[in-house]
């Protein structure tokens, strides 16, 4: 399990997004971003955090460590907005911790030395985990200490929302055409080699125990936490087998080829695509 540290001060929300998640002090000494279970996403949000946060960790790619927050709604007892408060008071108990990074900037793909290679790892990562919030107008993605991090996978897994369905759910192709690093992703190949190996039942049971049993409890048609782990690393499993048809082919300009003459329209100028 994650580590489980107390949270001991409210320091801010941050009001970005719906979920209004708030910076901590814990008792570690150490300073995170509270993500709420009583937040409207609620509890999958954070078990997505979790799975799709820890296999991009092992894929290689830099994200913040993650904790198991205990809060006690009363440190956030001089917090004026009301919102807050309520959100605390529902949030009682376990919370998911993202340790903060001081002074990061975000990302903007052409400040930074976007290159195919890179993008075309993340852009895999994503169409594996289904992440359908990494576009230009949010990518997700920060610069801290002159390397790119990975933040927030709270909107991957969409399977899990409906799992009588989850197949269909997570069936066809990943929509690339708002993932703010498609112009560049022109080595998905690559990506798929070196990535799809690396993907097996061992590891993805190694990153499901990670989730708490609170959090996956009562879950309608699962004799059980053990039971939802298991359908997770099952469907993650098949996703990973042939034929992989949910990953899209682009051509060298970064394009899907079946759209490319259809859709005939730009993208935002400053994405630097073709046109």
């Amino acid at each position: 399990m994650l580590p489980l540290v107390t949270a001991i001060r409210y320091v801010t929300p941050l009001r970005e997004g719906g979920s209004l998640p708030g910076v901590v002090e814990a008792d570690d000494l150490g300073t995170y971003v509270m993500k709420f279970t009583g937040a409207g996403q609620g509890r999958k949000a954070l078990v997505a955090e979790i799975v799709a946060g820890g296999l991009a960790r092992r894929l290689g790619f830099r994200t913040p460590d993650l904790v198991l927050l205990e809060l006690d709604p009363v440190i956030g007892r001089h917090e004026p907005d009301p919102d807050v408060q309520d959100l605390l008071k529902a949030s009682t108990g376990w919370n998911l911790g993202v340790d903060f990074l001081p002074g990061a900037l975000g990302f903007d793909p052409l400040g930074w030395r976007t290159d195919a290679a890179f993008a075309s790892r993340v852009l895999w990562f994503d169409a594996f985990v289904g992440n359908v919030d990494r576009s230009w107008r949010n990518p997700n993605m920060l610069v801290w200490h002159r390397d790119v991090w990975l933040i927030d996978h709270g909107a991957s897994l969409i399977f899990h929302h409906a799992w009588a369905n989850a197949r269909k759910l997570f069936a066809g192709p990943y929509d690339v055409d708002d993932h703010v690093l498609t112009p560049w992703a022109t080595e998905l190949e690559a990506a798929e080699a070196e990535f799809a190996p690396q993907i097996t039942e061992g590891l993805l049971r190694e990153i499901v125990a990670d989730v708490p049993d609170r959090w996956l409890a009562d879950e309608p048609g699962f004799d059980g936490p053990d039971a939802v782990r298991e359908a997770y690393v099952e469907i993650l499993t098949e996703r990973v087998g042939a034929p992989r048809d949910w990953l899209p082919e682009l051509d060298v300009s970064g394009r899907r080829p079946d759209t490319a003459s259809r859709r005939g329209e730009k993208r935002p100028g400053w994405l630097g695509g073709p046109a």
